[in-house]
């Protein structure tokens, strides 16, 4: 349902490519964990995950702060765009599908990232089709492997009707495929990407 959100990378259909692929014995399974909770009056669904991959920290940064290439690999996410940087603040404008059921819903956000390079980004929301949206992702050095720990954790309440139960199942879905998506990424070969992206711009 709002799997072009998260990365954020935050949220389209995403290449063969990058659809999961079987774990590394020695990497841990990817968890996702997803609670329906109310909080000022919102209902929220509060979410955890992670994962982890054999790439390490650096590339893992790079990527994941390429905001402007996210919609290539963020299921859902059909546009993300860098609209000002401003030290380790970065505005961001999202354009994404949720899917409900039957139902399908364009979403547009402009969110908030902040930088603490190579370790965490912090998203909030400024403005769009959400009544709250906050996320956050978190990086961690496996020196056992080489390889990155990837925490997600994010709030979000949205401006339009979600069934409950069926909502908490829907979105830990989404999450699932969205991390699932991120983590593929992020472990393909370097020969298979694109050429590397300057660390000027940082991000589902």
């Amino acid at each position: 349902m709002k799997r072009f959100l998260l990365y954020l990378l935050f949220g389209l259909v995403a290449p063969v490519s990058v659809l999961a692929q079987a774990p590394r014995a020695d990497l841990p399974k990817l968890q996702v964990d997803v609670k329906r909770e109310t909080q000022d009056s919102l209902t929220m669904y509060v979410i955890d995950a992670s994962g982890a991959v054999l790439a390490p920290l650096p590339a893992v940064w790079r990527i994941l702060t390429g905001y402007d290439h996210m919609e290539e690999f963020v299921p859902d996410l059909t546009s993300c765009r860098v609209l000002s940087r401003n030290g380790n603040e970065v505005i961001i404008e999202q354009f994404g599908t949720a899917r409900l059921l039957f139902v399908s819903k364009s979403i547009h956000l402009i969110v908030r990232a902040t930088e603490q390079p190579m370790s965490s980004i912090d998203i909030s929301l400024v403005s769009g089709d959400m009544k709250h949206y906050e996320s956050r992702w978190e990086l961690i050095p496996m020196p056992e492997t080489g390889g990155t720990r990837i925490l997600y954790s994010g709030k979000m309440a949205p401006n339009f009707y979600v069934p409950g139960l069926l909502g908490t199942n829907i979105i830990r879905s989404d999450i699932e495929k969205m991390m699932n998506a991120v983590l593929a990424r992020l472990d393909r070969p370097a020969s298979a990407t694109r050429p590397a992206i300057e660390p000027r711009q940082a991000l589902n």
